[in-house]
């Protein structure tokens, strides 16, 4: 479905990125790890084109995605949940995923009149499959910020995407909501059909859910595979695991 080859990006003198190169199958959860500085959030940035790659190929599907805008490779399936919170904190959780599912359609013009009845059962039905039903008459800012993360992840379902990026899903949730996320992300694969790419620090968390894993060191690929064979490999123990066998 994605497949991203020998991709470049630098920031003035600092190369972000040298040669990254990734592949994703269709209905795969698939992890990029790497320390800090690695290059994981420039590469999300160039897959949905926040950030144009300086060399390489990104392709989705087949067709070249470089050049396009975040909004265009969102029409084509790749939908993406920052890292950092992004919601309208004093709308309440229905009228945040609402908006989304409205524009997605097309139909943003309609917020200029009463919008109570538009596409209700499809906010419903995201606000259901991610668990928010009960509260989706809460004002956003009053969630948690375990809930505030799974409320992103609604919103960027709104876009009905098959490709679902997510950059750091559990950054500051508790061990409780963490647990809660990452069975909402299997979930979310297994009964949408979903293909998830995503990037996280909890290595342990990262074995458990992956069916592939793509280790960045200094912005380079060092290796892509199932995570035994990424968890045995030499060139992991000791750039990013520890060293030791």
């Amino acid at each position: 479905m994605l497949r991203v080859e020998n991709v470049q990006r630098a920031y003035g003198r600092f190369m972000a990125l040298s040669d990254a190169n990734l592949t994703v199958e269709k209905g795969k959860i698939v992890a990029v790890i790497g320390p800090n500085g690695a290059g994981k959030s420039t590469l999300f940035k160039l897959i949905t084109g926040h950030v144009r790659p300086d060399g390489g190929q990104i392709l989705f599907k087949g067709q070249d995605l470089i050049g396009l805008s975040p909004h265009e490779i969102c029409r084509r399936g790749i939908s993406l949940a920052f890292q950092i919170v992004n919601i309208f904190s004093r709308m309440t959780v229905f009228e945040n995923v609402q908006a989304a599912v409205l524009a997605h359609q097309g139909r943003s013009w309609s917020l200029l009149r009463p919008a109570r009845t538009l596409a209700v059962a499809e906010t419903m039905e995201i606000l259901e499959s991610v668990g928010l039903a009960s509260k989706a008459h809460r004002v956003s800012g009053t969630l948690s910020h375990g809930d505030q993360k799974v409320l992103e992840m609604a919103i960027a379902l709104s876009t009905e995407p098959e490709l679902l990026i997510l950059d750091e899903p559990t950054a500051g949730m508790s061990p409780e909501e963490t647990e809660v996320s990452i069975e909402l992300v299997k979930r979310l694969s297994a009964e949408r059909g979903l293909t998830i790419l995503f990037c996280e620090h909890d290595i342990e968390l990262v074995f458990s859910i992956s069916d592939e894993i793509m280790v960045l060191r200094a912005g380079e690929t060092i290796v892509q595979g199932l995570p035994e064979a990424v968890r045995t490999n030499a060139a992991v123990q000791e750039a990013y695991l520890g060293g030791g066998a």
